[in-house]
């Protein structure tokens, strides 16, 4: 007896979506999927024109899946951003409707290699454990550095200001303006110029991308390399002065154990008590020295700031005057109130207190309004000059052959008082050569 054959029903095999595709490519970080799954939700890769926006965001992703040990083949980035109807492929679909697929793909094909030759030549970074590290890195080499001269305080509030940014950005290319940088550092804007100067002449930073219109310049900062020529404003990261020059003071062996915290400075750098009339950068450099438990000689904060003995013995009695500094048998110690986990917490009301008794209060608060009013006159301009561009566009050419002379469907001449002209350019009609209107009405 032949038993009846059961059928199974066909189930059709279910194709994933969008979004658990994109989850699915290899190599790909959680913020490079979102990007390629949902573009620049937040303006990260904003240009001049939609194009120009478009273009920088396929850089984008085309740097994130050139890292090393996760390279993407042309093929995988073809299919991704052109055969995928993915967000972050919306400038590539645009570019093959426009100007076929070979240029397309020629064309994502150089973007592929120039971020493959930009990573290779750029420190690796993978995520976000990586950048953390390059910037503990950067910032153990900063404060390996003893940076004396007039600028060395400046320089030295500059890397601490954009060490801040770095952290905040996640890695060491940040975005910051002038402005910006001069009231994290708690100076003029023309002292933050001359020192980005200087910090680019001695290689510790570098100029990505400048800034235009209501964009920031893009900065990355970096360790110089080790064949470096000293500069005069700065010794090479992880060296020490020798004896007799600049910031050494003939002590280097003092300061085998005393350096300048970063973060310490950068807590009080821009208030109204480190002021240049009040304590300014020398206060602030050997506030940020200064331990609770290990007392520290005049000669030793002399080595470890740079700072002529004399200097720092007139601002730690300054220093110690407001109840920033404790001094006892020589020694001097950072007060308990003052210590914290990491080194210097500063008071605010205590800051406040010392810039109301030295005459600053409110001078950090004049500068940002300075800068406010700046930036404002500033956008006014751009304002301004883009109405002027628009008023001094082309006028719009005049017609001389009104319309309706010649019947658009048959080309019949409607108006006799044009025979004879050449009116196949309404705006230019012309008379021929062998001929004038006035013989033409004789």
């Amino acid at each position: 007896m032949n038993r009846p054959v059961r059928r199974v029903p066909h189930r059709p095999v279910r194709r994933p979506s969008l979004t658990e595709w994109v989850q699915g490519l290899p190599g790909l970080s959680g913020r490079a999927r979102r990007l390629l799954l949902e573009g620049d939700t937040e303006h990260r890769y904003a240009g001049r024109t939609a194009a120009d926006s478009g273009y920088r965001l396929t850089m984008a992703l085309a740097v994130a899946v050139s890292q090393p040990g996760r390279e993407w083949t042309l093929a995988q980035l073809w299919e991704a951003l052109v055969l995928r109807p993915t967000a972050g492929g919306a400038w590539a679909r645009s570019l093959r409707s426009r100007k076929g697929e070979r240029y397309a793909e020629g064309k994502l094909a150089g973007m592929l290699d120039k971020a493959r030759a930009f990573v290779g030549t750029s420190g690796t970074i993978v995520c976000r454990a990586d950048a953390v590290v390059a910037i503990a890195r950067l910032r153990a080499a900063v404060e390996a550095v003893v940076w004396p001269g007039p600028g060395g305080g400046t320089d030295l509030k500059n890397l601490t200001a954009r060490l801040q940014l770095a952290e905040q950005a996640g890695g060491l290319e940040h975005e910051v303006s002038v402005r910006q940088l001069a009231e994290l550092m708690g100076c003029a804007r023309s002292t933050a110029e001359a020192s980005n100067a200087r910090l680019r002449a001695a290689r510790w930073l570098i100029l990505v991308a400048a800034g235009t219109g209501e964009h920031s310049s893009t900065w990355s900062l970096r360790i110089p390399p080790a064949d470096a020529e000293d500069q005069e404003s700065c010794a090479r990261p992880g060296h020490r002065p020798a004896s007799g020059e600049r910031g050494a003071e003939g002590v280097p062996d003092m300061h085998t154990s005393r350096e300048v915290s970063t973060r310490a400075l950068g807590a009080v750098m821009g208030t109204d008590a480190c002021h240049h009339y009040a304590h300014g950068t020398s206060g602030a450099r050997i506030l940020a020295a200064l331990d609770p438990l290990d007392g520290a000689e005049v000669a030793r904060l002399a080595a470890a700031t740079g700072l002529h003995r004399t200097t720092v013995r007139r601002r730690m009695h300054k220093l110690a005057e407001d109840g920033l500094a404790e001094e006892v048998d020589g020694l001097v110690y950072l007060p308990r109130h003052l210590a914290g986990d990491e080194g210097l917490r500063p008071d605010p009301d205590q800051l406040e207190h010392v810039a109301l008794a030295r005459g600053t209060a409110g001078l950090g608060e004049q500068r940002r309004k300075r800068h406010g009013d700046q930036r404002r006159f500033y956008r006014q301009w751009l304002t301004e000059r883009a109405q002027h561009a628009v008023g001094r566009r082309r006028p719009a050419r005049l017609r001389l052959v009104p319309e309706g002379v010649v019947d658009e469907s048959t080309g019949e001449l409607r108006d006799t008082a044009w025979r004879g002209w050449i009116i196949d350019d309404p705006f230019r009609p012309t008379w021929p050569d062998d001929k004038s209107p006035e013989a033409a009405c004789g």
